[in-house]
């Protein structure tokens, strides 16, 4: 296996339309793993998220995060980062637009961004504390 990669040495991995699993912590420190669509921009990932979503309120209360996206085909690609959430105000139509044509294509992606009311939508930033990339290309 292929350790200490950084991003752009996943190739097209961040580019393509897999869902991340975004870690969250209850109060009582447990943790809720939610899958979600993301945006990896200027070296961080961004999901946009309900602002009243639990996964928002657990931010606000604890803004520690960890995200991962992985491949289940060779060569596994794949990239945690763990740090601080950041907000970003609500009601960015951009990146909501973008991530939706991303994951639905072109027509269905405007149609879900424009029926999604993004004053209830917030963006959270993800940026690297701790950042591990891999692949297994050697192996194959």
């Amino acid at each position: 296996m292929r350790r200490n990669l950084r991003p752009e040495d996943l190739g097209d991995l961040l580019e393509m339309a897999k869902n991340a699993v975004l870690a969250t912590h209850y109060a009582d420190g447990t943790v809720l793993l939610s899958p979600v669509w993301h945006e990896w921009r200027d070296g961080a990932f961004e999901v946009v998220i309900g602002m009243n979503d639990v996964k928002a309120r657990q931010l606000r209360r604890d803004p520690r995060a960890s995200i991962v996206v992985a491949e289940d085909v060779p060569p596994y690609r794949g990239i945690e980062v763990r740090g601080s959430v950041t907000f970003r105000p609500a009601g960015d139509t951009a990146i909501l637009g973008r991530v939706a044509r991303r994951y639905l294509g072109t027509a269905a992606g405007d149609a879900y961004a424009d029926q999604i009311n993004s004053a209830d939508q917030v963006v959270i930033r993800i940026t690297p504390g701790t950042l591990r990339a891999w692949d297994f290309a050697d192996e194959f």
